[in-house]
């Protein structure tokens, strides 16, 4: 019987006590954290808080403005090497034949590009005449008095009608 009364105090314990031992840990490991981050930015206070005084030397300030903003003083030449191995030579595309795309990649103004493809547009040969682009529309409704559609005299009328014309 003791057994069973110590097991029921103990694990009553446990449930008391592993709730508040577990957030005292969890806070523990957060207040590390945070010592952690509020260290690292005092340091980073501390650098920014040198840099700011190098400014106010003025030979790092001259320093600073040639090397940036490539100043120069008066009486001064400034001179600009640049590494061949760095600089990229544009290349252009040498069209050999005298067609508008040709053309278009020489130097011309964007306007001269788009008529010359409206010119091109314009004289190229369809396969297709315009006519026959263009269907009639038909009216195919019954005339109950005659036993023949609309569509079929509309049609013969406008081939009457076209084949009359010069």
């Amino acid at each position: 019987m003791r057994a069973i009364v110590l097991g029921c105090v103990l694990v009553l314990a446990f449930v008391l006590v592993y709730p508040t031992l577990h957030t005292y840990l969890r806070q523990e490991a957060d207040l590390r954290e945070l010592r952690s981050q509020v260290a690292a930015a005092r340091e980073r206070n501390d650098d920014l808080q040198a840099e700011l005084e190098r400014w106010d030397d003025p030979a790092f300030v001259t320093a600073q403005a040639r090397e940036r903003l490539s100043y120069v003083l008066p009486g001064e030449k400034a001179y600009r090497v640049v590494d061949p191995e760095t600089v990229e030579v544009p290349t252009t595309q040498v069209v050999d034949e005298d067609t508008p795309v040709a053309r278009t990649q020489a130097q011309q103004p964007w306007y001269t590009s788009v008529w010359d493809s409206l010119v091109v547009a314009g004289t190229t040969d369809d396969a297709t005449p315009r006519d026959a682009t263009k269907r009639p529309t038909k009216d195919t409704t019954k005339d109950t008095t005659k036993g023949t559609t609309k569509g079929a005299e509309q049609d013969a009328a406008t081939k009457d009608a076209s084949s009359a014309r010069p």
